[in-house]
């Protein structure tokens, strides 16, 4: 078919057809959409990163520090270089401690530089790569850290530097530690919903803010205990690098330091000297002893090329990270999760698992299946070893117990054995807008369903709630005293929906010793008796496009707030969930 016909000479041209335009509309469309698709390609394609000699590798401690992000763009790169900030919002702690290892064992880095920002990050997160930094130490190799202000979470990361630098009118906030909760019960109450609240366990707070309008005296003993822990080992570890003693860092909090004057962060010794950010590169040019080093940023860091292993044996690594939901793909799924391990049973070159948990808790239901599925690795014969990161409490102990063996860190948040229920009470909303509402049933409790939120629950319907919340308690004791070796009174003694730091879990029995993920690979690898092996992670990582399109998550602080409250207040669950509490 001719599309395109050279006009004769005295005849008119014809006029095209509607399906030879249609075609060279398709044909064109086409073309377009290969070349975006490759322009794309390209963009999202990361090239990797050859390190160059007299390298220094520049981790910015910025943005939210997670279990594992997704993976980086040369979007990310050039906008790094441009802005001279790292803009992903998310930094993966696998990431930051592979890339620690490599400087640490790479002639071409020359040192570490711990750039400004304020890192959002849990306690047992910050010590993980406080600690790999303190390793990196032992190279020889330099640390150093500069920022504009510094939170007290950053300076107790940045004190492993050989030299800590702050802006002349910068600030270090080194004030202690408090714990804070909200409380929504006067919010709920004039809006006109009461939760009736069902639970086992004395100490089971996560369900209080919406009962109650301040902490239980239980609640208040347990929040002291981790609150002092964490801030025990956060001084001890500061005394140590900066060469103070607690009773100075005590002393210097209790003046909340945030506010001081500058030339006391010297003269108490928190800090080494005070320069403008244009300073650093001239004590770079004298710590690296060369004019020609070059600065590293962790996304291109995150690209050098590692050596892979020939080893046929796998030790496979799964990341739970965030609340444990019912279905659906946020935080752990249950679906998704017995997806990821259906695919460990059909490989064949597993022989040993590693649960990296992170998680504070949620559905009792999903937390079992969960189980459930972890079990089915054991019955293959594949040891499974827990790796316990800032939490691993209630649902999130629930998914570990039954390991082969536990390791946590010192400030990860476990235990909370309990279990709760929360029913929204609905009476007072419904008659303020003149709803009446009228039933038949058959049977006696046929219509329980309906009136425990329209009407709210009389003292049978609230026994036969609280019956079943008891047999949740009953099942999680049990797979805890199954899993850990211990009697179910045992269990029951030191549960009670209490939350445990994890050297004090260590002590009773829920967790079997203290260490990172590496300690938890070694272990298991030891169980399966192997000696050459290689690493396989689920989930797999977010691939870019996906990332990007996440940013454009609009939600404001406000928003989630409201979500969480119609969350609890929009249907009856059944919940094993650590308390929410916001630490600064």
């Amino acid at each position: 078919m001719k599309l395109f016909c050279t006009k004769k000479e005295g005849q008119p041209r014809k006029k095209m057809g509607c399906f030879g335009k249609t075609l060279i509309g398709f044909v064109i469309f086409c073309l377009i959409c290969g070349l975006i698709g490759k322009s794309l390609g390209d963009i999202l394609t990361t090239p990797k990163t050859e390190l160059e000699a007299n390298t220094v590798y520049r981790i910015n401690l910025a943005g939210e520090l997670v279990e594992c992000a997704a993976e980086s763009s040369p979007i990310d790169a050039v906008m790094t270089e441009i802005s001279n900030k790292n803009i992903t919002t998310q930094i993966g702690l696998d990431d930051l401690l592979s890339n620690i290892a490599l400087a640490k064992n790479n002639e071409n880095i020359l040192g570490i530089y711990l750039f400004g920002g304020e890192l959002s990050v849990a306690p047992a997160s910050a010590k993980a790569l406080r600690d790999a930094l303190v390793d990196f130490k032992e190279s020889g190799k330099f640390i150093i850290a500069y920022s504009d202000t510094y939170s007290q979470t950053n300076y107790y990361i940045a004190s492993v530097a050989d030299k800590i630098c702050l802006n002349t009118v910068g600030s270090v906030a080194w004030n202690g530690m408090s714990a804070q909760k909200m409380y929504f019960t006067n919010i709920m109450k004039n809006i006109g919903i009461e939760m009736q609240i069902l639970k086992v366990g004395t100490f089971k707070s996560a369900v209080e803010p919406y009962f109650r309008t301040s902490m239980s005296a239980e609640d208040r003993k347990q929040t002291e205990q981790y609150i002092n822990g964490i801030w025990d080992e956060i001084k001890s570890a500061v005394a140590q690098s900066r060469q103070l003693t607690i009773e100075q860092l005590e002393a210097y909090a209790d003046e909340f330091m945030s506010v001081q004057p500058h030339n006391k962060y010297v003269n108490y010794g928190l800090v080494d000297t005070l320069v403008y950010v244009q300073d650093m590169d001239t004590i770079l040019r004298q710590l690296t002893n060369t004019e020609d080093y070059k600065i590293l940023s962790h996304n291109k860091m995150t690209n050098v090329e590692r050596a892979t292993s020939n080893a046929k044996d796998k030790v496979a690594v799964i990341y739970a990270e965030g609340q444990i939901y019912d279905g659906g793909d946020n935080g752990i799924s249950d679906t998704e999760m017995i997806k990821t391990i259906n695919k460990i049973h059909k490989d064949k070159d597993v022989k040993a698992v590693v649960l990296r948990v992170n998680s504070p808790g949620g559905s009792a239901n999903a937390s079992e299946q969960i189980w459930h599925a972890i079990s089915t690795l054991q019955a293959k014969g594949l040891p499974v070893v827990v790796s316990m990161g800032d939490y691993a409490a209630s649902g999130g102990y629930y998914i570990s117990c039954l390991a082969n063996y536990i390791y946590a860190e010192p400030t990860t948040l476990t235990g909370s054995i309990g279990i709760f229920g929360t029913i929204p009470n609905l009476k007072k909303i419904r008659e303020k807008v003149g709803l009446d509402i009228d039933a038949v049933y058959t049977n006696k409790h046929s219509n329980l369903e309906y009136n425990m939120t329209l009407q709210g629950m009389n003292s049978e319907e609230y026994a036969i709630m609280q019956a079943m919340v008891e047999r949740g308690y009953e099942l999680f004791t049990y797979r805890c005293a199954e899993g850990r070796g211990m009697s179910q009174d045992s269990i029951k003694t030191i549960g009670e929906g209490r939350v445990w730091l994890g050297k004090d879990a260590v002590e009773i029995g829920l967790v079997d010793e203290l260490g990172n993920i590496d300690s938890a690979i070694k272990k298991a690898a030891e169980l399966a008796e192997l000696e050459d092996y290689k690493l396989t992670y689920y989930p797999e990582k977010k691939d870019p496009i996906m990332e990007i399109l996440e940013m454009f998550d609009t939600t404001t602080p406000e928003e989630k707030l409201l979500i969480q409250i119609r969350e609890f207040a929009s249907k009856p669950r059944i919940m094993t969930l650590m308390p929410e509490v916001t630490i600064q």
